[in-house]
């Protein structure tokens, strides 16, 4: 549910989260994405940074420079502003996926889950265009939704250390891309020869909030070609 005025939470002394919403929604997301702009364009002294995610913007801020209540009063009122920045047109982008075997060590599983055939679970994931709802856990990590009811999964009961960089995985009816090596809990389906994160580049990501993603697969001889 979209709330009708933004609900707040102190996150320490020097963020405020600021809640949307109640669930995952295109329409709560596109809220945050216009808050996030009108904030950004209104270069409010004393925010020092602000970070969008699916239901809710973080705004970091100096508490020296701004008061608490001001800041709270700026956002309501750029909230109720039925007028702002246009929000940007996404940027689609063909993901190749190579699934199965030792690129994706959990589609048997999955597949199991849900009674259908590996492949069958490759068309189900392959099928949406997703939406980047948020990045975050590590740098470059898009959260892509939403996955079809048919395959959505939990996330594994014991998390891996260690998730080789490129993976793509899902979780509940998220999907999502390891930009780098990290541990995670997601049910990995394949991998992808396209790099998400590469600090000597700007933007270091090719996806921000609102982009679009369509995966499509690929075999492992065709890797060569997709090598980024």
């Amino acid at each position: 549910m979209l709330y009708d005025i933004p609900t707040f939470r102190l996150m320490g002394d020097r963020a405020l989260l600021v809640e949307l919403g109640d669930e995952i929604s295109p329409s709560i997301n596109r809220k945050v994405r216009e808050l996030f702009l009108k904030l950004d364009r209104e270069s409010v002294h004393g925010i020092k940074e602000l970070v969008p995610a699916y239901r809710s913007l973080m705004i970091v801020y100096d508490p020296l420079a701004i008061l608490l209540t001001a800041l709270k009063e700026v956002v309501t009122r750029l909230h109720g502003e039925t007028h702002g920045p246009p929000i940007p047109e996404p940027k689609k982008l063909d993901v190749p996926v190579v699934y199965g075997g030792r690129f994706g060590p959990d589609l048997q599983w999955v597949a199991d889950f849900h009674g259908i055939s590996p492949e069958e679970v490759v068309r189900y994931h392959v099928q949406p265009v997703y939406q980047v709802y948020m990045i975050g856990f590590t740098p470059g990590f898009p959260y892509l939704g939403e996955v079809p009811d048919a395959i959505a999964t939990p996330r594994r009961e014991t998390p891996r250390t260690v998730v080789p960089q490129g993976s793509v995985a899902i979780a509940q009816r998220q999907t999502g891309i390891y930009p780098v090596q990290s541990p995670g809990g997601w049910q990995i389906l394949g991998w992808t020869p396209l790099r998400f994160f590469d600090a000597e580049n700007w933007p270091p990501t090719p996806l921000e909030i609102g982009d679009r993603v369509k995966f499509f697969p690929i075999r492992e001889k065709e890797i060569p070609d997709w090598q980024s």
